[in-house]
């Protein structure tokens, strides 16, 4: 039982390893990384690649499979469900539109998303959108968790012209690169970052 664990543990590492967006590796540099032996992680990208989990180029580099986006489409809407109740009193709370947007690759994919309920006017941002990770404050903000910052970032204008942002990581969870955030066209008061922060904090503890 010790040694099923040990290598489900490993495994598990692995494909953490290869979901970083850094691109394919090959054996010998997940051996590396993994500080493991060549042996050891054959035979893991064996099992791996038997499920659809990891997949070979022509080079032999080593990336995720295809099989990892069944389990990624059967989280989301357990991520959703549990990010709702903090996303909604955000929205409330800074009347503008609060949404919790994940690490897919090169990509943040939002996958909530709340409008705030007493606003004029807010920004429309729809659940499934996509965009770098290199734009908006809600995918630099994942990236700044890659660092080891937690604090939340501030941008405008960088997805849609006059909507500001503000975003904070999820932190805590090693399963999950993600950021909370809100985008408005209107002003941001100061008080706006901090609760963004303790949204992201609210969500680790609601996952974790």
């Amino acid at each position: 039982m010790a040694e099923s664990a040990q290598t489900l543990e490993r495994g598990l590492h692995l494909l953490r390893l290869l979901a970083d967006g850094h691109g394919g590796r090959t054996p010998t540099e997940l051996a590396a990384q993994l500080s493991l032996s060549r042996p050891v992680v054959y035979r893991l990208l064996t099992s791996l690649q038997n499920e659809g989990f990891v997949r070979r180029d022509r080079e032999g580099r080593v990336h995720l499979g295809y099989g990892v986006l069944v389990l990624a489409q059967a989280v989301q809407p357990l991520l959703r469900a549990a990010a709702l109740p903090t996303l909604r009193r955000l929205a409330e709370q800074v009347g503008a539109t609060a949404h919790l947007t994940v690490a897919e690759g090169d990509d943040g994919l939002a996958v909530a998303v709340v409008e705030p309920s007493w606003t004029t006017m807010h920004v429309a941002y729809r659940e499934g959108a996509r965009h770098p990770l290199t734009k908006g404050a809600a995918g630099q903000a994942i990236l700044a968790l890659r660092s080891g910052d937690t604090g939340y970032l501030v941008t405008e204008g960088q997805l849609q012209e006059g909507a500001r942002g503000v975003a904070a990581p999820v932190a805590g969870l090693p399963w999950l690169e993600a950021s909370v955030g809100v985008v408005t066209f209107g002003p941001l008061g100061q008080e706006v970052g901090p609760r963004v922060v303790e949204a992201a904090r609210e969500l680790t503890e609601a996952l974790g």
